[in-house]
């Protein structure tokens, strides 16, 4: 069942890998927690005390607001695909409110910051070519908006980045995002100093022993070099995400185009940032209005 469920995230709604582990892993605890022997006709008659009970359980380990959401959303998941695996496509999960949960607006560092940190982190660096790797890796994600694993997916073919670059974002969705000419020049610094072989069809950014580059020793490098920079726990990769969609927002980027450079689904996901642009323009307002 677990297998089944798994490769259907991950083939068939081509979820993001970390959304399948959660996923995946939240079907794995209610299968523990239930008597052995289930089947998918089984799972499709759970009702909402099984959920709850679950949840409960979860509360107890110490997950916040968010995290139950996250894991109701993904046992709700889970039996509305048992239901269809037992031959039940019209039928639904459990209905269950789940807890509040408020949103945040997203935290963008300024444009001076965005380039101190990607200086900051290649100048800790240990080696040079991998000071020029962070440095082409934060620049993609400011520059050109990518998000950290789209970035740290990216194939070695697409060697010589030319003036558009075609990303493969969430859900196998492909979008073209413009490339600078700095960060354009950053890549090609890393490609040349790179002591590995890069193959076409192998990942262009690499670990410090040949293999793939990990998420989480660029945030571990970002951390470090916002403490250096006296920066907020907020400013981490993702946050350069957030700078690259609000810094054109407020130069004057549509919200259509800036939906498709971010490679967002739907525009809702993109009107954030309107409310990011007008509460720092709120707080300009507040720190030199004489009356404010």
């Amino acid at each position: 069942m677990l297998r089944i469920w798994h490769d259907h995230l991950s083939h068939a709604r081509r979820r993001s890998p970390h959304t399948v582990r959660a996923y995946h892993a939240t079907a794995a605890r209610l299968l523990d927690a239930l008597p052995e022997g289930q089947t998918w006709s089984s799972l499709a008659r759970l009702e909402a005390p099984t959920l709850r009970a679950q949840l409960a359980a979860r509360r107890g380990e110490g997950i916040g607001n968010v995290s139950a959401a996250r894991e109701l959303s993904a046992l709700k998941a889970f039996l509305a695909f048992a239901r269809v695996q037992a031959g039940e496509p019209e039928a639904r999960a459990p209905r269950m409110r789940g807890p509040r949960v408020k949103k945040g607006l997203p935290r963008p560092v300024t444009p001076d910051d965005a380039v101190n940190l990607a200086a900051t982190v290649s100048e800790d660096a240990a080696e040079e070519w991998i000071a020029a790797r962070d440095r082409a890796v934060l620049l993609l994600l400011y520059g050109a908006g990518l998000r950290i694993a789209e970035a740290l997916s990216l194939p070695a073919g697409v060697l010589p980045l030319g003036e558009t670059l075609l990303v493969k974002g969430k859900g196998g969705r492909e979008r073209i995002v413009p490339i600078l000419p700095i960060v354009r020049d950053s890549v090609a610094d890393y490609a040349a100093k790179v002591p590995y072989l890069l193959a076409k069809d192998e990942l262009l950014f690499r670990g410090a022993k040949g293999g793939p580059l990990a998420q989480a020793m660029i945030q571990r490098a970002v951390a470090r070099a916002r403490v250096a920079l006296g920066l907020p726990p907020t400013a981490t990769p993702h946050a350069l995400r957030h700078s690259f969609a609000t810094h054109l927002l407020g130069a004057g980027a549509d919200l259509r185009s800036l939906q498709e450079l971010l490679g967002h689904a739907s525009l809702s996901s993109t009107q954030i940032y309107t409310k990011v642009d007008a509460a720092t323009l709120l707080d300009v307002y507040r720190s030199a209005h004489p009356r404010a």
